[in-house]
């Protein structure tokens, strides 16, 4: 099968234009180019297509779209990790919008809230597997233990002091700050001792090993879900390189 350029455009909602961009950059030549100059685009093609706009969904840059293309090279693989975490994620929104539609039902209808219920699919279990392979299963039963522990203000607030985190991670690149000036090393600081604040971290209660924080670094930007949590990719490369500063001092 073989698809025009034009066809892919309307097929992908995207524009000629772009899809040529993606041809200059490198990041999606067209299968081949027909004597008239038309671009025509088969299925390997399509395929990256596909996941070009997958990362880009998820906040990516070209550039970084790029290097994780790169780095992936079995799609197949990359496509059901993707495909994985978009039924994960598919599964708690729903969780998430039924909540709120049994808040804003029983608002209008002046019945009490289930506190059970509103928060369903605010679920920091979701990152499970994830943890459990990246630091062992004890990491994780530490860190859920102390997580379930918390009062619901106690909750509150850890969420609150991770918002304003990430805001101020956000403003800073926003404002092009320095990764090696003091304001920027203030938010590293604050950075590790968050992490550290969380049972089950590598570093809990005597100090983030450097090799940790680094790897937590590359991770922000590697990984589409950190990348889009820190605003994309301007965001996430400005916190890494900010933590790489504080590691090297």
């Amino acid at each position: 099968m073989e698809a025009s350029i034009q066809e892919v455009a309307r097929l992908t909602g995207t524009t000629s234009r772009t899809l040529r961009h993606y041809d200059r950059i490198g990041l999606l030549p067209p299968s081949r180019v027909a004597d008239n100059g038309y671009r025509w685009y088969d299925d390997d093609a399509l395929v990256r297509l596909q996941r070009i706009l997958l990362l880009r969904g998820l906040g990516l840059g070209l550039q970084e779209i790029g290097r994780v293309l790169t780095h992936e090279r079995d799609e197949v693989v990359a496509l059901e990790h993707h495909l994985d975490w978009l039924r994960s994620e598919q599964r708690r929104l729903a969780r998430v919008a039924a909540s709120v539609e049994r808040t804003i039902h029983a608002r209008q209808e002046g019945a009490p809230v289930m506190a059970h219920e509103m928060f369903d699919g605010f679920d920091h279990t979701q990152h499970r597997e994830e943890v459990e392979r990246r630091w062992g299963a004890q990491a994780f039963a530490d860190s859920d233990a102390w997580w379930r522990g918390m009062s619901t203000d106690e909750r509150a607030a850890w969420q609150e002091r991770t918002a304003r985190l990430a805001a101020d991670w956000a403003a800073a690149a926003h404002a092009s700050t320095d990764p090696t000036s003091e304001a920027a090393q203030h938010l590293a600081e604050r950075h590790v001792a968050w992490l550290t604040a969380i049972p089950g971290t590598p570093g809990h209660g005597t100090g983030a090993p450097v090799e940790y924080v680094l790897g937590l670094a590359d991770l922000y930007v590697a990984d589409p879900r950190f990348t889009a949590t820190y605003g994309g990719e301007e965001g996430a490369s400005f916190v890494r390189e900010t933590l790489r500063a504080w590691a090297a001092r």
